[in-house]
């Protein structure tokens, strides 16, 4: 397939559109422009490539299978549509107010004026409707299983703890080990199942959701792709940026949504939850 002429559909509403058409390696670079586009827009093939965790090939190959002829001419359509972004006040741009650090930033400083930035957008990209049913949802459940596996399983459970506190009854599945596949097999349409994912997600997340649906239970992801599996298997999504110039993604914004979740689900019955802390901490 060659382009020809313009479309009328941005680089962004394009890769949405045909994302099922691509591998899978083509579709981790896909969900990284999506969500990453001013990155896209002016970083390097091969350093698209590392924060994607693919190849400098892959991420040619998926310009090549927009009907580009390199990674050039994807990146210009990228930095137009980031530019036509910026012009209409549509998100995309810095973080407002005066730079954290000196134009000559260390390694060090580079990575906190990421994690600033990241907990700006994710803010911005928050939707209202998709937290407020998360939180009823969390608050009300018979059940609560979080499934996150790697670096998730922390997240996972942290949030288990605050729910905790909470009194509110919450599994962890981080690995396919027998008793986790046990708490999977547990799942019932009373059930909350939450997962967590950090660019492609693992296996046993995706089956986790997929039983949960199947078994009728209430889904939501939290997930740094918008276009994850994940976030497709799920009723409610809650989205959180992972840029980064280190070596690892961002989790500052991941952490903050966490507390944010937490504290929504307190701030529902505030007396009542502030009640159950005081006896958990008296336990």
């Amino acid at each position: 397939m060659t382009r020809t002429g313009t479309t009328a559909l941005t680089l962004s509403d394009e890769i949405r559109q045909r994302f099922e058409e691509f591998s899978r390696s083509q579709k981790d670079v896909g969900q990284y422009i999506v969500d990453h586009l001013e990155e896209a827009a002016f970083h390097t093939a091969e350093e698209l490539a590392r924060r994607a965790n693919t190849s400098s090939s892959t991420v040619v190959r998926f310009a090549q299978a927009l009907g580009f002829e390199g990674f050039p001419e994807l990146q210009a359509a990228a930095r137009d549509e980031y530019r036509r972004a910026r012009e209409g006040g549509n998100g995309g741009g810095d973080v407002a107010g005066a730079p954290l650090f000196p134009i000559d930033q260390t390694e060090f400083e580079a990575a906190l004026t990421a994690d600033h930035a990241n907990l700006a957008e994710t803010a911005r990209k928050v939707d209202r409707e998709e937290v407020a049913a998360a939180v009823d949802l969390i608050s009300h459940a018979e059940r609560i299983v979080l499934c996150g596996t790697d670096q998730m399983a922390f997240f996972a459970s942290y949030l288990r703890h605050l729910l905790m506190l909470l009194d509110l009854r919450a599994e962890v599945v981080a690995s396919p080990s027998q008793e986790n596949l046990a708490k999977l097999g547990r799942v019932h349409d009373k059930t909350v199942m939450v997962g967590f994912s950090a660019g492609r997600p693992h296996p046993l997340v995706v089956r986790a959701m997929k039983l949960a649906r199947n078994r009728h239970a209430a889904t939501i992801a939290i997930a740094d792709a918008t276009l994850s599996e994940v976030a497709k298997l799920a009723d409610h999504r809650l989205y959180y940026s992972s840029n980064s110039p280190a070596f690892v993604r961002s989790h500052s914004a991941l952490l903050g949504l966490i507390q944010a979740l937490a504290y929504g689900v307190y701030a529902m019955d505030e007396p009542a939850y502030a009640d159950r802390i005081k006896a958990f901490r008296l336990k």
